[in-house]
């Protein structure tokens, strides 16, 4: 049986471009969580006014990859240490989290976030969040690396090496 889980590491694009090339992989979704309006758009949400972060929800088979390994990629494709910023992209609603659905992926990606921090020195800021309303980016945003991406200079600027170090650290969880 799917399972998903909901993680925030800056620009929605760049995340959901990773998680389209991970093993056992069926959906990714961008979107936001985390604020106080109700169905906000992508303007406000670029405002940073809201408090929502973009943010994406990926649905995996955990018989194929283990949700200790989908968080594990997660803070290997993206700078956790990084607050409320990706490279340019500045703002709360840019920050690195987490947002289990439940007891079991909170415990999950507090390990995830040590073993991380064991492994590079401790400096993670990546939160992890209770899981609020989620709201689906407006359509435009969906597979968008697959689509006007490829033709964006700023995704063509940070997408390419996020995708170069799926694999070159994760060899083994990268669709084929």
């Amino acid at each position: 049986m799917n399972e998903q889980v909901i993680v925030a590491g800056g620009c929605f694009w760049c995340t959901e471009a990773v998680f389209r090339d991970v093993v056992g992989v069926s959906a990714v979704e961008s979107g936001y969580i985390g604020g106080t309006v109700a169905n906000p758009t992508y303007k406000q949400v670029c405002g940073g006014d809201t408090g929502h972060a973009e943010a994406i929800r990926v649905t995996f088979d955990p018989a194929v990859i283990s949700l200790a390994e989908m968080y594990d990629v997660f803070l290997g494709t993206h700078d956790p240490t990084q607050l409320n910023r990706q490279g340019n992209d500045i703002g709360t609603q840019y920050r690195s989290a987490i947002f289990p659905l439940d007891d079991n992926q909170r415990q999950e990606a507090e390990g995830a976030i040590d073993r991380w921090n064991a492994e590079h020195g401790g400096n993670a800021v990546t939160t992890i969040e209770e899981a609020s309303e989620w709201y689906p980016a407006e359509d435009y945003h969906q597979e968008y690396w697959e689509g006007e991406g490829q033709r964006n200079p700023y995704c063509l600027a940070v997408i390419p090496p996020k995708l170069m170090k799926l694999r070159k650290s994760f060899q083994d969880k990268v669709k084929v």
